[in-house]
């Protein structure tokens, strides 16, 4: 399997890239927040998770390893696909763990494509995942998501007007920490998006 692609970026549409290792172009599908920061035409390192099914041989793209993992393990949930495995690892990890810890199934269900039952079940898939490996979303800091951030009915407005929930969480993190009121901060982020 492919453990890892070093080569020039070229961004197709959002989530897809092509990675050119020595004139091969490798096609690979990463989370909207990494295709965001990688730069066009310039040169990357991405780890990679190969999926292999009988109709289909998938790369998919991570700038660290831990992204990796925790990708292999969302996939590894019974119901839980490679692509909703992509939009989950696009969430901010201190959201999920804050989600696992206080049992929040709102912010799971802000996610595109997981609806009330798929998030239960998640949620419990992800605490038995936390218990067997701690650290594997790190920890959350002090600040790390300031309430404008994290302000989950913002998140859900704004899901509900056909945003994905990356794009949401980046707009919501540019905002002026002044928004004080929810209306404020959906009218601020519908802006910016």
């Amino acid at each position: 399997m492919i453990a890892h692609l070093r080569g020039i970026i070229h961004r197709l549409d959002p989530t897809e890239i092509t990675v050119d290792v020595s004139g091969v172009g490798y096609l690979v599908s990463v989370p909207l927040d990494v295709w965001d920061n990688l730069k066009e035409a310039e040169p990357a390192m991405l780890w990679i998770s190969t999926y292999v099914r009988e109709d289909r041989f998938d790369l998919y793209g991570f700038p660290d390893r831990a992204g990796r993992t925790i990708f292999e393990e969302f996939i590894a949930i019974p119901g839980i696909g490679p692509k909703l495995g992509l939009e989950l690892c696009a969430v901010p990890r201190a959201m999920i763990l804050r989600a696992i810890q206080e049992e929040d199934v709102s912010t799971l269900t802000s996610i595109k494509g997981i609806g009330k039952k798929t998030a239960e079940k998640l949620l419990l898939e992800l605490k038995s995942l936390l218990e067997r490996k701690p650290t594997i979303f790190g920890t959350v800091q002090p600040g790390e998501l300031t309430r404008s951030e994290f302000d989950q009915d913002a998140i859900s407005a704004l899901s509900t007007l056909g945003y994905d929930t990356p794009r949401i969480i980046r707009a919501l993190k540019e905002l002026p920490s002044d928004l004080k009121s929810t209306e404020e901060r959906v009218a601020a982020a519908l802006r910016s998006l």
